[in-house]
């Protein structure tokens, strides 16, 4: 077994359950790599990690068993980037605050490196998104296990996207942006913005305006073998394109076309956890007094 492990920075708090992190791994005899730049920032922290082992996002990553993401979900999403169409299953280890895509808390470190070393657990399929455009947008990186936004930039006008389900009109959107959501995206941004929650194992996407003027537009539900279309209409030149973490500022007169992904996202969960008491313990899910 062979272990990627990936992060960035963290607070001081986290140092002392990051240490821990790397004694149970060297323990338990597991040979790891670390990712370059965060094994440069555990040196300046003085975190001794066991080894002296780095990989970068060039490397090949096919030689490893399990990636593990220690951080937030930022970092988790951060991870799924470097991965790509690799496939190796993740396991996130929350050092951050919200921790929904990394479920593993920093008090359960041990016991869930337990669990993944004795094969407890069950493996997510999660699916992504795919865009192409006529512009070349995110160095190749061009899918999202959360979601794509398309938004207004340097203006405060609102734009207008006109969206397309498999070549046939569906509406003209007057918002702020516009954002397209997998399933697991389904409790990010789209939430905020009154999307549904939808289960992750779902075949669909999620259509969300970002402040419509129209007060009878809603979030829509939509297969997830159906391809998606834009044009965009907009009073100032630029507008700003997002795919999870990442963004660029494009010329409104761009086309985008957006739709499932050729691989998936392969998320760990050790045996106990569970999406829905994730939304009761994160997002406070069905909280009543009277319960």
């Amino acid at each position: 077994m062979k272990i990627a492990v990936f992060g960035r920075s963290f607070n001081e708090d986290a140092e002392i359950y990051v240490s821990e992190f790397f004694d149970i791994l060297y323990k338990n005899g597991i040979e790891i790599a670390i990712l370059d730049t965060f094994s440069l920032f555990l040196n300046k922290k003085k975190i001794k990690t066991y080894t002296q082992k780095t990989f970068n996002n060039l490397s090949d990553l096919s030689q490893f068993t399990y990636a593990i993401s220690l951080g937030g979900d930022g970092t988790f999403l951060e991870t799924v980037s470097y991965i790509k169409q690799n496939e190796i299953p993740i396991l996130g280890i929350n050092t951050g605050r919200l921790g929904f895509l990394a479920t593993t808390p920093k008090h359960k470190i041990k016991e869930d490196i337990a669990l993944l070393l004795n094969h407890e657990f069950d493996i997510e399929n999660r699916t992504l998104l795919k865009i192409d455009s006529d512009l070349e947008l995110f160095n190749g990186l061009n899918f999202a296990l959360n979601e794509v936004t398309i938004q207004k930039k340097d203006s405060s006008s609102m734009i207008v996207v006109h969206a397309y389900i498999n070549d046939i009109f569906l509406n003209s959107y007057w918002a702020d942006g516009l954002i397209i959501s997998t399933p697991t995206g389904s409790t990010a941004y789209s939430l905020s913005c009154g999307g549904p929650v939808v289960m992750p194992s779902s075949t669909n996407f999620v259509i969300a305006p970002i402040s419509p003027h129209n007060l009878n537009v809603r979030p829509l539900i939509v297969s997830d073998d159906s391809v998606l279309s834009f044009k965009i209409d907009s009073r100032s030149k630029n507008i700003l394109i997002s795919s999870d973490s990442r963004y660029k500022t494009c010329t409104s007169d761009i086309n985008i076309t957006i739709k499932k992904e050729n691989f998936k996202a392969k998320i760990i969960k050790p045996k106990g956890y569970d999406f829905l008491i994730t939304l009761r313990e994160k997002l406070n899910w069905g909280l009543d007094q009277r319960n």
